[in-house]
């Protein structure tokens, strides 16, 4: 593994998207539990696409228009879902205004948080695209177990991942008491966790191969 892919990902891994918005919204509505859920939750949707790279059915993905547009479309539609969700304050990311974010439904409400996560990383096509274009520039293809190799590469994104998006998750928790005394902050964050949901689902909409 050389210095050069763990500074790629870091920096992959850090830059905004709807992994990171998401768990950053866990973690001001329903605090660090939840923010963790949530960041396992995106981990976990990163394992399709690996396989699917590794496989090689990103190559469908890149050559079937069909293919990339129904399963991008599927991706614009949940986001669009998830912004709906958090403007009502319902679903997985209702605003929890006790206690650390258990509710009192369970394991159902952890239970959605993980879902969710998955969901929001497993839609979106433009991920399997880029696991298809990032992992070959570190692995020679030809070269024996370099599946293998791949496999290890992609549990260390993977756990880059998780670890990053658990610090993003922890740090909103720890302003959450403040937001959630301000009821009009609250409001306002609720709306723009929405709108930056919605801003995504148009931006996938709108993205090509």
């Amino acid at each position: 593994m050389s210095i050069e892919f763990l500074v790629t990902t870091l920096i992959v891994v850090a830059l905004p998207g709807t992994g990171v918005i998401y768990t950053l919204a866990a973690g001001l509505t329903r605090g660090a539990r939840a923010a963790a859920l949530a960041a396992f939750g995106c981990t976990l949707g990163i394992v399709p696409h690996v396989a699917a790279s590794i496989a090689g059915l990103a190559a469908l993905l890149h050559a079937s228009a069909l293919a990339f547009q129904l399963l991008k479309y599927l991706g614009v539609l949940y986001l669009f879902y998830m912004a709906w969700q958090m403007w009502r304050d319902t679903g997985a990311l209702s605003v929890e205004t006790t206690g650390d974010a258990n509710g009192d439904e369970g394991t159902q409400k952890p239970l959605r948080i993980i879902v969710a996560g998955i969901l929001i990383n497993l839609l979106n096509p433009k991920l399997t695209l880029f696991f298809f274009a990032f992992m070959p520039q570190f692995v020679d293809p030809g070269a024996p177990g370099a599946t293998v190799e791949m496999l290890g590469l992609a549990g260390v994104f993977m756990a880059l991942t998780f670890a990053v998006f658990v610090v993003y998750g922890l740090l909103a928790a720890q302003a959450r008491d403040k937001v959630l005394t301000r009821p009009q902050v609250l409001r306002w964050m609720k709306r723009g966790f929405a709108s930056v949901f919605g801003a995504m689902g148009l931006k996938l909409a709108l993205a090509e191969r």
